[in-house]
C-alpha cells in the first residue's frame, strides 16, 4: 500500500518545547517534523497538531508551529489522541491514511497509532521523525507498532509517494526546496 496525498493526513503528536530537550536526538526529530510538515502543506495534505497538557509541557515548538501555519491544533490530557476523541471532525478522522510523527514514540505516538489501526486506518509512522527520551523505548515502540500492522517509513518515502512522479513542476519545486540539500 502506497501513501496517497489525496487520502492522507499528517498527524504531529506532542512536539512540545519543554519536552523536546529531553528527547534523544530531539533537534533531529524536530527538524524532520518541520520538513515533513512543510512538504505536506506544499502538497495540500492536511496537518493536525496535538499538544499534551500544554500548561505543563509547553506549546508546540515554535519552528513547527510556523511550518504548520493554519493546521488544526488539538489539546489533550489522555496519552492517545484517539482516546479523548480530540481528532473527531479533523482530517485524521475524515481520511483513510494517517502519517504520524512526534513524541514520545513509546507513549503518545504508540497509543495513538494503535488506536488508529483498531479504527481501520492505514497508519504510517515516520521513523526519522519520532523520538523518546530513551532510544530503547523508541526502538521497542517501533517494533510493537510494526507487529500491529503499522507501516514504518522515512520522511523521504512519504514525500516521494505523495509526489508519485518526477516529471512535474510540483516535483521540481519539492526537490529544490526540500529534498536536494536536506
Amino acid at each position: 500500500m502506497l501513501m496517497d496525498s489525496n487520502k492522507c493526513s499528517l498527524l504531529v503528536v506532542d512536539v512540545q518545547a519543554r519536552l523536546l530537550p529531553a528527547i534523544a536526538d530531539g533537534a533531529e526529530v524536530l527538524k524532520n517534523c518541520v520538513w515533513l510538515t512543510g512538504v505536506a502543506r506544499r502538497l495540500g495534505v492536511p496537518v493536525v497538531v496535538s499538544e499534551q497538557y500544554p500548561e505543563g509541557l509547553g506549546r508546540t515548538a515554535e519552528p513547527l508551529l510556523a511550518a504548520a501555519g493554519d493546521a488544526t491544533l488539538v489539546t489533550k490530557t489522555h496519552f492517545s489522541c484517539v482516546a479523548e476523541d480530540c481528532l473527531a471532525d479533523t482530517a485524521v478522522d475524515q481520511r483513510r491514511q494517517v502519517v504520524v510523527v512526534g513524541t514520545e514514540a513509546h507513549v503518545c505516538v504508540l497509543q495513538t497509532v494503535l488506536e488508529l489501526r483498531w479504527q481501520g486506518k492505514e497508519v504510517f509512522v515516520v521513523t526519522d521523525a519520532v523520538g523518546s527520551r530513551k532510544p530503547a523505548d523508541r526502538e521497542v515502540a517501533l517494533a510493537r507498532m510494526r507487529s500491529h500492522g503499522v507501516e514504518l517509513v522515512t520522511r523521504e518515502m512519504v514525500a516521494f509517494e505523495w509526489l508519485k512522479r518526477s516529471a512535474t513542476e510540483q516535483f521540481r519545486a519539492i526537490n529544490r526546496d526540500f529534498i536536494r540539500d536536506n
